[in-house]
């Protein structure tokens, strides 16, 4: 079984601090394949690993100094291999460097704003409706023109009183207007692009905002309600499905499942143990309906009304239509908003997604320029505008065309930015498909995104020397990077292409791979004794199992459930209630209703077949090949440990 990266990270970076200059009296704990490893490198390396540990215990520290050991050899091997050399590795270790780089490269005074701001915004939950003119966020300045004069034409009729559901179904531009009137629902902050959301939250209830541009075009905003936030609930329910094409007949047939469920649930039936039994919703049913938590503007608008008007623990729902089919909600709990001390990591994992976010970046870009001594000659950039043409607009532009180009178009530090780097840039940059900017404004618009790029970048290479955490998680994950390709390829992948070593493999132990006793069953849940006895009587008849509970279930679609399978100690409750005899038990009551067993076979003791038990073989022969691999690489690279310095690890504190 191959493991994930991220969970193969979490298992390979047992070691990951550099060891930094060391004081003399600073002794070799260990050298590994020539590499001296110093006591205080290894003493934090286990304690980062060992966060429980108050005193260092001997036996936790000789194995983990095997681990340790184990680690370098694998580092030392994928170096020697030239692994780090390959192109691949380069590139991802690039791209893992652009993700840790980030909160270096954002204004944290402005981040810590815009938290803040969004933490104010959810208090409040608004309802709003929308009209649409789409306008592309590179148009023309004639394009946004006319979509600016379409939008404030629409407003100014809407100022003479027009309806808005009426004139978002009439010129909206967003195709869920037609049948909503452009009407949202409720949300909260998060959950509209940046720019919607902020005119939403300063326009008043009942007013018509101004436009507001987006990257979808220009909005009209009308905010019709606006209430505390509701919070978050948690809701058990029970579904039965109905098909976007369902026909009315099996329409019907759910909308009378759904009301004898609800039937059951008045007469004092156990909400969980129907969800279990006839819920569709296969991912909660097992777990009695149980939904995450959700709040404002996370499910349907009728499911979430319907979860938020339940006021009691407890409390159920009558059923509840959806576009998925029918509900039953439970209210297992409400809660109000978190303090922002509470939201505040997974507001700024949110916050570092959404496009406000910008705002953090830009103002830092303005800061490294500042302290780097940002200098420009907008005159370099008029001479190169002189060189783009249509090309540049059907994305053919070459750097041909600038040829004689040389000078510096801008200055960061010690670094200068010449119009030949620009010219590279824009070539690699243009885009096949033009909105109809003109080639200038193309330029233009590619210059901006260079120059940003190019300040982060400058910063972003001044990193390593500048934060000794960031350059400690640097070398963790190319350790990690490289041991996990070499692992892969010895072990996790290995595994799953030797196709003849696993099976050698499980032959020599599959008695390891046994199942314990098992029955062939089918468990036939009858609605009552009568309906048990009506099943009898038709299985004399009917063979098949389908067939059986059309039959049965003509009258209500609860009479008769049927199960069948191969069912081993634990597997089910009924089957584990039974006496394991080949044959028909008798009847016996269950959650007030009628239950017996066709025990076809008794199925003793055997061996799981190798397709059966693949998991877990494949699993057993990664360890296998670990160990051998291990082995190998102990015999081929020169290891000695001090004992004396480990011995003073495992006395200290």
């Amino acid at each position: 079984m191959k493991y994930y990266r991220s969970i193969a990270f979490a298992c390979l970076l047992i070691a990951s601090e550099p060891a930094f200059s060391q004081e003399k009296t600073d002794p070799v704990i260990m050298t590994v394949a020539g590499e001296d490893i110093p006591k205080s490198e290894f003493v934090r390396v286990f304690k980062k690993n060992n966060t429980k540990e108050t005193n260092f215990d001997k036996k936790a520290v000789d194995e983990y100094v095997q681990l340790y050991i184990n680690y370098k050899l694998k580092v030392k091997e994928a170096l020697e291999l030239g692994m780090d050399t390959v192109k691949a590795f380069i590139d991802e270790l690039a791209g893992y460097r652009k993700q840790l780089a980030q909160p270096y490269l954002v204004d944290k005074e402005v981040s810590d704003k815009l938290l803040h701001e969004a933490y104010d915004r959810m208090k409040t939950d608004l309802r709003a409706s929308h009209i649409l003119v789409k306008c592309d966020a590179d148009a023309l300045p004639k394009d946004t023109l006319e979509a600016y004069n379409k939008i404030m034409k629409i407003r100014a009729e809407l100022l003479k009183g027009g309806d808005f559901a009426t004139l978002a179904k009439k010129y909206s531009e967003d195709p869920s207007a037609k049948d909503n009137g452009g009407d949202l629902g409720y949300f909260s902050a998060l959950q509209m692009v940046y720019p919607f959301e902020s005119m939403a939250y300063n326009t008043r209830v009942g007013e018509i905002s101004m436009p507001v541009r987006t990257r979808y075009g220009y909005h009209l905003i009308k905010v019709t309600d606006s209430r505390p936030a509701q919070g978050e609930v948690r809701v058990s329910h029970i579904m039965v499905k109905v098909a976007a094409n369902a026909s009315p007949e099996d329409t019907m047939k759910a909308f009378q499942k759904i009301n004898e469920i609800y039937d059951k649930l008045k007469t004092g039936g156990n909400f969980e143990e129907l969800a279990k039994q006839y819920s569709d919703d296969q991912s909660s049913s097992k777990n009695g309906g149980l939904l995450p938590m959700f709040g404002t503007g996370r499910m349907v608008p009728e499911f979430e009304k319907a979860a938020f008007a339940l006021k009691n623990v407890n409390d159920y729902s009558a059923p509840v239509r959806t576009s998925y089919g029918w509900h039953i909600l439970k209210l297992i709990e409400k809660k109000p908003l978190g303090s922002f001390e509470d939201l505040q990591a997974d507001l700024k994992q949110r916050v570092a997604k959404d496009s406000r976010s910008e705002l953090s970046k830009t103002s830092m870009i303005e800061r490294i320029k500042k302290k780097y001594g940002f200098s420009e000659n907008p005159k370099m950039k008029d001479e190169f505008a002189k060189v783009v043409d249509s090309t540049l607009t059907e994305g053919k532009w070459t750097t041909d065309k600038a040829a004689g180009l040389k000078g510096i178009m801008f200055t960061l530090g010690n670094k200068k930015y010449s119009q030949a780097d620009f010219a590279t840039y824009l070539a690699d940059h243009q885009s096949k498909r033009s909105s109809g900017n003109s080639p200038v404004s193309l330029m233009n618009h590619h210059y901006g995104e260079w120059l940003n790029e190019s300040c982060l970048a400058y910063e972003e290479s001044k990193l390593d020397s500048l934060y000794p955490d960031f350059r400690n998680l640097m070398k963790e994950y190319r350790d990690g990077i490289l041991l996990f390709e070499l692992t892969d390829k010895k072990v996790w992948s290995k595994a799953v292409k030797d196709t003849t070593g696993l099976k050698e493999f499980y032959e020599k132990d599959k008695n390891n791979y046994m199942w314990g006793e098992r029955v062939d069953a089918t468990i036939y849940t009858c609605a009552n004794a009568e309906i048990a006895k009506e099943v009898r009587k038709l299985m004399k008849k009917i063979d098949d199992n389908d067939t059986l509970m059309a039959r049965v279930n003509k009258s209500s679609q609860l009479n008769l459930q049927v199960k069948s399978g191969k069912f081993a100690k634990g597997d089910n409750e009924i089957i584990d209630s039974i006496s394991w005899k080949t044959g028909i038990t008798p009847d016996f009551p269950r959650d007030k209703q009628v239950v017996f067993v066709d025990i076809r076979q008794v199925i003793p003791p055997q061996p799981k077949t190798l397709e059966e038990a693949k998991g877990l073989v494949t699993a057993d022969y990664q360890a296998a090949l670990e160990k051998e691999w291990i082995a190998s690489l102990r015999a081929k690279y020169t290891v000695t440990v001090n004992q004396d310095v480990v011995d003073s690890v495992a006395s200290s504190k």
